[in-house]
């Protein structure tokens, strides 16, 4: 599947700090301060102190006429210095020791004199969040906040730090956080940041719950609450609910704008319906005040080569091309995606040499676009090439390059380039926790659990590790051959592995495993390779893109 930069993009500088929060309670309470003004309760202490048709306009156009967000990018109405934020940034990214964090890169800097400006830091923020280091961003918004009488936090503000407090502290932190905002800042801004909080933990009864209360308060009277529960749904393959929540849009008056149509026409598609899709397309053509971009094509074209159509996909991989704006590198890691899973090479190689033309620099994720296609092509040779000319040009080691070859390797059987490969990413120190469930697959297909359930433990016990879950079909395939072998022990190991690893308490997860009652006796194994199998590039594309409008 194809990463998308919001989920886990490599910043431009290398990436020293360790983004992993305290897990005592105590530390946490050290660790952030409310704004200026924040009440707490007498009773209790605070956690915290601190498919095609022609298009109507030019594709120079504004994709997205009316795109609600909660107002939570205030700081970009000001002015400020580019050059300083860029010096601070650089300095906070670069530094080594990883107990040393944003704060005292801050203070340092005003040690020497000089001064920074709330949009300054705000911009830096934006940055950290742009490349997931949530924890630096609240660092900032800390620093920020014990300086009441020089920085004023705006409802705005608190937003963004609900939203970093959830990424870094977890529910329970943001729950916290909600309970102590003082009135004045309390806001439509505020109930989306923890409605978004929830749909990313996947909390469906709070985020229902929340949202009743959101519309109680007339805080739901534009479409991105309604947007923030369809891609909640669609996480969940729930798709009668993504068409209630359009009906319901619908129903109160409430506008579709691009996203909602982006989701809804995503949601059809996932259910292997063309043409309620091409109903969904055509009603947004229908919609004077709007325009499909490219997010639009690209997720038809995934539901047409899923469905064989691939007159139609080229159709509108052609037409994200004439959508192709600015320097917005994104659209060409997705039409090298589409055309590797059509077999297109000689597309591939036009597309790449057309962004290397474009683009003076390759980012990782450049890099890991066309070797994964190449990767689903079976044309490992070409990965092969790709993946050394990227070691040479690299600026850091990013493991999920390598997983593509070492993956490959591993499903086609070829040991001796998995362990030449895996003892290569073992010298950089770079492994993360898919390389060692790579690893443990080789040994699961060699009918070794004790090597697999290691591998698996290592990569729960992976720096980065908060956000990685195992492959449900590894998981089975584990408590097969323990049945098989009659391997009580080992069987016990499995189920510490997915305690540790929080399995256990989604519902969703678990209903694709042996032991979970909704799975029916003897089928699970299919199921969970047709869910590996499945295509959320599309999905995951359109959840990201609303994310980073939040």
């Amino acid at each position: 599947m194809l990463l998308h930069p919001t989920v886990s993009q490599s910043p431009p500088h290398p990436q020293s700090i360790s983004l992993s929060s305290s897990s005592s309670s105590s530390s946490l309470s050290h660790s952030l301060s409310f704004p200026y003004g924040f009440r707490s309760s007498p009773h209790k202490k605070p956690q915290f102190t601190s498919f095609i048709v022609k298009n109507r306009y030019s594709s120079s156009s504004s994709p997205v006429s009316k795109v609600y967000n909660y107002g939570t990018v205030d700081h970009e109405k000001k002015s400020g210095t580019a050059v300083t934020w860029k010096v601070i940034y650089k300095r906070i990214s670069l530094m080594g020791d990883p107990e040393k964090g944003a704060t005292e890169v801050l203070n340092q800097w005003e040690n020497e004199g000089k001064k920074v400006t709330k949009w300054e830091l705000c911009r830096i923020v934006k940055e950290m969040r742009k490349y997931g280091r949530h924890k630096l961003a609240l660092e900032i918004y800390n620093w920020m906040n014990n300086r009441p009488e020089r920085f004023r936090i705006s409802s705005s503000d608190a937003a963004i730090q609900l939203d970093l407090v959830s990424k870094v502290h977890g529910i329970s932190g943001a729950e916290d956080y909600f309970k102590n905002m003082p009135n004045n800042l309390m806001d439509k801004r505020i109930y989306g940041a923890l409605l978004n909080a929830y749909v990313r933990a996947k909390m469906v009864e709070k985020a229902e719950s929340l949202l009743v209360e959101m519309k109680k308060k007339d805080y739901a009277s534009h479409a991105l609450p309604f947007n923030v529960m369809m891609t909640l749904y669609m996480n969940l393959k729930d798709q009668e609910k993504v068409e209630a929540i359009v009906s319901e849009m619908v129903e109160n008056n409430i506008g579709l704008d691009l996203y909602s149509y982006n989701i809804w026409i995503s949601s059809r598609g996932s259910q292997g319906s063309i043409e309620k899709m091409e109903e969904s397309f055509e009603k947004l053509n229908l919609d004077p005040s709007l325009n499909p971009n490219w997010t639009t094509y690209s997720t038809m074209a995934t539901f047409y080569i899923k469905n064989d159509k691939f007159e139609k996909a080229e159709d509108c991989l052609r037409k994200i091309e004439s959508l192709i704006t600015g320097r917005d590198r994104i659209p060409y890691h997705y039409l090298l995606s589409h055309y590797g899973s059509i077999g297109k090479k000689e597309e591939i190689q036009r597309i790449w040499e057309t962004y290397k033309s474009v683009f003076p620099y390759i980012p990782n994720l450049g890099y890991h676009a066309v070797i994964s296609s190449f990767i689903r092509m079976n044309d490992i040779e070409e990965a092969e090439i790709l993946y050394e000319e990227w070691v040479s040009v690299k600026s850091s080691y990013d493991p999920r390059i390598g997983n593509l070859l070492l993956g490959w390797y591993v499903r086609k059987g070829f040991t001796e380039k998995t362990e030449s490969l895996f003892k290569e990413m073992l010298d950089v120190g770079k492994l993360n926790s898919s390389t060692w469930e790579i690893v443990a697959e080789s040994h699961i297909k060699e009918n070794r659990v004790s090597d697999a359930l290691d591998c698996l433990e290592k990569a729960i016990s992976n720096e980065g590790s908060s956000f990685w879950r195992p492959k449900p079909v590894n998981l089975l395939a584990v408590y097969n051959i323990c049945e098989e072998q009659n391997d009580e022990k080992s069987k016990e190991a499995l189920f510490e592995v997915m305690r540790k690893s929080g399995v256990l308490e989604d519902p969703v997860y678990m209903s694709y495993l042996p032991f979970y009652k909704g799975v029916n006796p003897g089928n699970e194994l299919e199921i969970a390779k047709e869910i590996e199998g499945d295509d959320d590039g599309a999905v995951d594309m359109l959840l990201n893109e609303l994310q980073a409008t939040i």
